[in-house]
C-alpha cells in the first residue's frame, strides 16, 4: 500500500524504537524505510548546528541500517531547524508516500495554543499521514512490536457517512490498493454512525436503511479489487464514541480519516471529526489530506 515510509522521531515518541524492526516493516511491501530527527540549533546571536547532538542522534539511529532486507534502502537522516518544515522538505525531496510520526497526548486547549510537530503537519502535508501513541510504542515488547511493525496497514476501519469526504477517503484507499503487496492491507471495516434522532419525533431507523444500502455499494467496490470487507456496520449516536468503541472491539490496524478543512482558520474555534479522534484515538490515525 505505502513503499516508501518516512519514521519521524524526537526520541520521546517512541517511534525511534521500529528503528530495531526495519525486517519487519518491510514485510508491508515497504522498498525505502527512512528514519529522521530534528536536532534544535543552537541558540545566541548567530544559531549553529550542534554537531555532537546530531551525531548521538544518528548512532541512536544506525540500528535501521544492520540487517536490512534485500531489496530494500534504508536511511538514517539527521536535520537541524525547525522539525515540521523539515519534515515536510524532507518528504517530498524522498518522494516519500506515508511520514509516520508520534502524536502527543494534549487536552484541545493546549493544542490551540501550542500545536504540536505532528498537528503542524497535518495541517500542511500533501502526503499520507499516520500518527502513533507515545504511550502505546513505550509498553509494547519487542515481540509485540514485531507484529505491529508487519500489520501496519493490515486491518483498516473507515468511517464513512455519504459526504464528499468520506467518498474522497474511500478512492485514496482504493487507489492505493491496486497494487499492494500481498502482505499489505487485506481488510476493511466500513461504519457509518447516524444521528440518534429520538427526540424528533421521528422512527428511531428512518436514516439506517438507506445509510445500509449504501455501505453496501461501497463494499462491493473495495471487494472489486481484492479486498476483505468485514459486515457493514451502521449505528446511532455520537460519531466520535461509536468510531473509538468500533476500533476497540474490530480488531484494526489503524483508522483511516480525511478532512475538508484542517488547517484552516475555522478548525481553531470548531473542532472537525478528523482533528477530534486525532486528540482521542488510542489507536493509529491514518490519514489522507484533502485534494489540493
Amino acid at each position: 500500500m505505502f513503499q516508501r515510509l518516512l519514521f519521524c522521531t524526537d526520541f520521546s515518541d517512541g517511534v525511534h524504537r521500529l528503528a530495531s524492526f526495519v525486517p519487519h516493516l518491510a514485510k508491508t511491501g515497504a522498498k525505502q524505510i527512512v528514519f529522521f530527527h530534528v536536532v534544535p540549533l543552537d541558540g545566541g546571536t548567530i544559531p549553529r548546528i550542534d554537531q555532537a547532538s546530531v551525531d548521538r542522534a544518528r548512532e541512536r539511529l544506525s540500528v535501521a541500517q544492520q540487517n536490512v532486507p534485500e531489496g530494500v534502502d534504508v536511511k538514517v537522516q539527521i536535520e537541524s531547524g525547525r522539525p515540521s518544515d523539515l519534515i515536510l522538505q524532507t518528504a517530498g525531496n524522498l518522494e516519500t508516500d506515508l511520514i509516520i510520526l508520534g502524536m502527543p497526548f494534549r487536552g484541545r486547549i493546549t493544542e490551540k495554543l501550542f500545536s504540536s510537530t505532528a498537528m503542524r503537519v497535518c495541517e500542511r502535508t500533501t502526503i499520507p499521514l499516520m500518527t502513533l501513541r507515545p504511550q502505546l510504542l513505550s509498553t509494547y515488547t519487542s515481540e509485540e512490536l514485531e507484529l505491529r511493525c508487519q500489520h501496519l496497514f493490515r486491518h483498516l476501519l473507515i468511517p464513512y457517512d455519504g459526504s464528499e469526504t468520506s467518498k474522497y477517503l474511500v478512492e485514496q484507499i482504493k487507489r492505493r490498493a491496486v497494487d499492494r503487496p500481498v502482505n499489505s492491507l487485506q481488510r476493511c471495516h466500513l461504519c457509518w454512525v447516524v444521528e440518534d434522532v429520538t427526540r424528533r419525533g421521528l422512527p428511531k431507523d428512518y436514516q439506517v436503511e438507506p445509510a445500509r444500502k449504501e455501505l453496501a455499494g461501497v463494499k462491493a467496490e473495495l471487494e472489486s479489487i481484492g479486498l476483505r470487507v468485514e459486515p457493514i456496520e451502521v449505528r446511532q449516536g455520537d460519531p466520535i464514541v461509536e468510531i473509538l468503541d468500533v476500533a476497540q472491539m474490530a480488531d484494526v490496524s489503524a483508522i483511516a480519516v480525511t478532512s475538508g478543512s484542517m488547517g484552516r482558520f475555522q478548525e481553531l474555534s470548531i473542532p472537525s471529526f478528523t482533528r477530534e479522534l486525532l486528540h482521542r484515538s488510542w489507536h493509529p490515525i491514518l490519514y489522507f489530506p484533502p485534494g489540493r
